[in-house]
C-alpha cells in the first residue's frame, strides 16, 4: 500500500475539497431564484476513506468505476487533486454549465467512467460494461478464451461499483446479480458503502448477513470490512470479546445515537449492564473511547487495502464496508443527516481539523510534499490515452427487395438483419441483438441461427443433432446474439453499454435489443439513462398494441407511442409494411455509433398485411423518393383526384383498415388522402422547426402534408390517439383522432378493432362528421 501518512493526507484534503464543493454551492454562491441548491456533505463523507484507498492505492488505468450518485463531490475533489479538473469548477456544482449533481459522461468537464443518478442503474452498469467490453472484443476476432472467468481484470481491467446499501433495495439490483451470466465475470467489483441510513432515516434491520448469503448464493465472493484497526486492538484486550457482542448486537438506531452521544453518555451507554466491558471502558481515555466506536473498516485505509488484495478476479466480488454518514462531520450519524449543511461555524471547525483555510479552500498539496508527490504518482498511473475516433460504419440504405404476399413487420426485423449479413457484411458483424428469452417468438430464430449466441468461451450445442430442434443454440464467442433472462431492465441495461462502446473504446457497435411491447415502459427509465449516458441502440417493441388481440389486455400496449415520440435521444418508428421496416432500420442502425448519433425505438407488429397495399413504386428515383420520406416520418399512400374532401393519416398495424375506408368514402363521392405516418416524432419535429422553434428540416411537411391539399384529418393508430392528434395542427384543420384509451379485450382482431374504434366503419364516421 501506499504511504499511510500521505493517504491519510490526502483522505483529509478529499473530505474537505468534498464538502467545501457543497457548502459553497449552497451558503457561498449567490442564488438569485432562492431555489435549494442541495448537495450531500454527509453522504460524501461516508465515501471518501473507500475511494482514497481505491484510487490512490490500487486504481488501475484500464479500470472503470461507477460512483454513488451521491458522492459526486468526492469524485470531483479527486479528479482534482489528480489535475484532470480544473480549479474554476469547483465552484459551479449544481450551476448551470458546471459539475453535475450526478456523475455524468456527457456533461461533466472531468473524467466520469459512469453516468449515475438514478438509483440501481449506475449500480449495475459496470456488470454490462464489463460484458460489453468483453463483447466488443470479439468483433476484432478476439475472445475470452478458456480462462474467461478470470481473464477480464487482467485483459481489461476492473469494473468497479461504489453504491449505497440502501440502493440495495432496488429491484434492478438482484436482477442484475442472478442473471447466469453474471457469474463468469471476474472483473465485477461492487463496493456497498454501508453506512446503514437511508434518505430519511436510520435503516432498523440493514440485514447484512442476509445480503451476504444471497450475493454468495449467485457465485460472487464475498468480504466483508466491518472494523478497523482500533477496534482490532480493543477486541484482543480483556473485555474486548464483549465489546465486539455489544457492538455486533445492538440495533443500528442504538449504534448511531451512539455517534451522537457526549463521552460522558457513551462511557454510560455503550457498556450496559456488562461489568467486564465496563472495566474495559473504564480504561479508555475519552479521545480513544471516541475514536473508537466510529472506527469502522469502511473507514481505515489498511483494512480496506487488505480487503482489495484479497478480490478474487474469478468471479465477480461484493465488498460489505461499514461506514458511518457524515464521517468526520459534525452531522456525523445524524438520521437526518442525508441532506444537511454544515454551518459556516461546523466548516471553519473542519478546516482546522483537516488543517486547511476557509479563506484559501481550493489549495492543492505542495509538489514537493509526500502527499503532492503521490498525486502526482497515481495521475502518471491512471492517465489513459486518448479514445480514438470510431470506424465508420458503411450501411445501404436499401437492400434492393420488394416484399410480396403477405408479412408482418416484426418477421421483416429478422429479414433484414440476414439480408444485411450477405449486402453488407461488414456492417452485419458490428450488429448484436439482445432479448430477454424472447428470441423465437419475436421472429429472431432466423437470425440466430446465422450468426450464434454470443458466449466467452465455446459451449457443447446437446441438440445440434436433433432434427426437431428448429432454433439452434450455438454459443461461442463470436456469436452476435446475447440472451438475459426475463429482466427487462437488464437488457437495456446492457443495451446502453455496447451503445457506449464507441465512446469508451472507439469501437462501434450496432446493438438493438428486442422485447415484447408492453414491456417497453418497464425498461424505459434504464433506457432512458442509458441514451442519457451516450449508448446509442435501438430498441424494438414488438408484438404491440390491441392488434395482438388473443392476449387480451395484460399484454396490449397503448401509451407506447407516445412515449417514442416524448424520448430524448431517440427517432420512434412504427412502419406499416416490411420495406417499411427495412429502411427505417437501416436509417436507424447509421445513426449509431458516432458523436453526432442517436437512438431509435421501432415498434413492431404480428399481424399478416398484404404487401401490395405499399405501392412501392418500380421506378428507380420514385422508389428513392418514397424511402427518403419513410425515413423523415411519413409519407402520400394514396393521393386522391384533385382536392381531398378529407384526409386519413394512419401508422402502423392498422393501415390496412385506413385503405379500405378510404376506398368506400371514395366510391360514396368524399375523395381520400392516405398517409402512411412512420414517426410522429420526426414529423412533429418538423412541424416545430417550420414555427421556428428547433433546427430540424421541414420538407417533409411540403411533401406530405402540402397546403394545396389541407383537409379536414382523420388519424388512427394502435395506441394512444394523442400521438398523432397534433397533426391537425399542420394546416389548422378540423380533425378526429382514433385510437386505444381503454384497456384492451381478448378476442378476435375485427372484435377489438371494432371496441376500440379502429375499424373501417369508425374511420368512415369519423371522416364523415369532418365532411358533414
Amino acid at each position: 500500500m501506499a504511504d499511510v501518512k500521505a493517504l491519510r493526507e490526502i483522505e483529509q484534503r478529499v473530505l474537505w475539497l468534498a464538502t467545501a464543493i457543497v457548502h459553497h454551492a449552497n451558503r457561498v454562491r449567490p442564488n438569485p431564484s432562492g431555489l435549494k441548491v442541495g448537495g450531500h456533505q454527509a453522504s460524501s463523507a461516508s465515501m471518501v476513506t473507500i475511494m482514497t484507498a481505491l484510487w490512490f492505492a490500487h486504481l488501475r488505468a484500464q479500470d472503470r468505476v461507477s460512483v454513488k450518485p451521491h458522492a459526486s463531490p468526492v469524485l470531483h475533489a479527486v479528479n482534482y487533486l489528480l489535475g484532470e479538473l480544473d480549479e474554476r469548477y469547483l465552484t459551479t456544482l449544481r450551476q448551470f454549465g458546471g459539475l453535475q449533481s450526478y456523475p455524468s459522461r456527457s456533461k461533466d468537464p472531468d473524467p466520469v467512467d459512469y453516468s449515475t443518478g438514478s438509483v440501481g442503474i449506475g449500480a449495475t452498469a459496470p456488470i454490462w460494461g464489463a460484458l460489453a467490453r468483453r463483447y466488443v472484443s470479439s468483433v476484432g476476432g478476439g475472445s475470452g478464451g478458456a480462462d474467461a472467468r478470470s481473464a477480464g481484470a487482467s485483459r481489461w481491467g476492473r469494473q468497479y461499483s461504489l453504491l449505497g446499501d440502501a440502493e440495495l433495495d432496488e429491484g434492478a439490483c438482484w436482477e442484475a446479480v442472478l442473471d447466469p451470466m453474471v457469474a463468469e465475470l471476474g472483473e465485477v467489483v461492487w463496493i456497498v458503502d454501508l453506512n446503514r441510513q437511508s434518505l430519511d432515516r436510520v435503516v432498523p434491520i440493514i440485514g447484512a448477513t442476509r445480503l451476504q448469503g444471497m450475493f454468495e448464493a449467485a457465485g460472487w465472493q464475498v468480504l466483508t470490512v466491518k472494523y478497523g484497526e482500533l477496534l482490532g486492538e480493543l477486541f484482543a484486550r480483556p473485555g474486548g470479546a464483549a465489546l465486539r457482542r455489544r457492538i455486533d448486537e445492538m440495533s443500528n438506531p442504538e449504534y448511531q445515537r451512539l455517534l451522537r452521544c457526549d463521552d460522558a453518555q457513551l462511557r454510560e451507554r455503550l457498556p450496559g449492564d456488562d461489568a467486564g466491558l465496563a472495566e474495559l471502558v473504564a480504561q479508555l481515555d475519552d479521545a480513544t473511547l471516541h475514536a473508537a466506536i466510529r472506527n469502522l473498516g469502511g473507514h481505515d485505509l489498511a483494512a480496506l487495502a487488505d480487503a482489495f488484495d484479497r478480490i478474487d478476479d474469478s468471479r465477480p466480488t461484493v465488498i460489505f464496508a461499514y461506514t458511518v454518514k457524515g464521517y468526520g462531520l459534525a452531522s456525523e450519524g445524524h438520521p437526518q443527516n442525508h441532506s444537511s449543511l454544515l454551518t459556516n461555524a461546523q466548516l471553519a471547525d473542519l478546516a482546522a481539523k483537516v488543517g486547511t483555510d476557509v479563506e484559501d479552500p481550493w489549495a492543492r498539496f505542495a509538489a514537493d510534499s509526500d502527499a503532492g508527490l503521490l498525486c502526482a504518482e497515481v495521475a502518471q498511473r491512471l492517465r489513459r490515452d486518448p479514445v480514438p475516433a470510431p470506424p465508420v460504419v458503411k450501411l445501404p440504405e436499401d437492400i434492393g427487395r420488394t416484399p410480396g404476399g403477405t408479412a408482418t413487420t416484426q418477421a421483416a426485423l429478422g429479414r433484414t438483419l440476414l439480408d444485411l449479413t450477405r449486402s453488407a457484411p461488414q456492417a452485419a458483424r458490428r450488429v448484436v441483438t439482445l432479448c430477454p428469452d424472447v428470441a423465437s417468438s419475436t421472429n429472431l430464430g432466423g437470425w440466430v441461427n446465422k450468426v450464434g449466441v454470443w458466449s466467452a468461451r465455446e459451449k457443447v450445442d446437446w441438440f445440434s443433432d436433433d432434427p426437431e430442434t428448429i432454433l439452434h443454440w450455438r454459443e461461442r464467442p463470436d456469436g452476435q446474439h446475447l440472451e438475459l433472462g426475463i429482466a427487462e431492465t437488464n437488457l437495456v441495461g446492457l443495451l446502453g453499454e455496447l451503445g457506449a462502446t464507441w465512446s469508451r473504446w472507439g469501437e462501434p457497435l450496432l446493438p438493438i435489443g428486442v422485447l415484447y411491447d408492453p414491456f417497453v415502459e418497464r425498461a424505459l427509465e434504464p433506457w432512458s439513462f442509458g441514451i442519457y449516458a451516450g449508448g446509442q441502440s435501438i430498441l424494438v417493441g414488438t408484438p404491440s398494441g390491441v392488434t395482438l388481440a388473443p392476449e387480451g389486455g395484460a399484454h396490449q400496449s397503448i401509451s407506447t407511442p407516445s412515449v417514442g415520440l416524448e424520448q430524448p435521444g431517440c427517432v420512434m418508428y412504427e412502419p406499416a409494411f416490411a420495406i417499411d421496416v427495412e429502411w427505417t432500420l437501416l436509417a436507424s442502425l447509421a445513426r449509431l455509433g458516432r458523436p453526432d448519433g442517436s437512438s431509435a425505438y421501432l415498434r413492431l407488429s404480428t399481424r399478416p398485411v398484404d404487401q401490395t397495399l405499399a405501392a412501392v413504386p418500380s421506378d428507380p428515383a420514385a422508389r428513392e423518393h418514397r424511402r427518403r420520406l419513410v425515413v423523415a416520418g411519413a409519407y402520400p399512400l394514396v393521393r386522391a383526384a384533385g382536392t381531398p374532401a378529407v384526409t386519413i393519416a394512419a401508422m402502423g398495424a392498422v393501415l390496412p383498415e385506413a385503405l379500405a375506408a378510404a376506398a368506400r368514402l371514395t366510391e360514396a363521392g368524399h375523395p381520400v388522402d392516405v398517409v402512411c405516418v412512420t414517426s410522429p416524432g420526426l414529423v412533429f419535429d418538423a412541424a416545430q422547426a417550420r414555427g421556428g422553434n428547433g433546427d430540424a428540416e421541414s420538407w417533409v411537411l411540403d411533401a406530405v402534408f402540402p397546403t394545396r391539399r389541407a383537409a379536414p384529418i382523420v388519424t388512427v393508430l394502435d395506441g394512444h390517439p394523442h400521438a398523432l392528434a397534433f397533426l391537425a395542427g399542420i394546416n389548422q384543420v378540423p380533425g378526429r383522432h382514433l385510437g386505444v384509451t381503454r384497456f384492451g379485450q381478448s378476442g378476435d382482431l375485427d372484435d377489438v378493432y371494432r371496441y376500440h374504434g379502429l375499424d373501417a366503419d369508425s374511420i368512415v364516421r369519423a371522416a364523415l362528421d369532418l365532411t358533414g
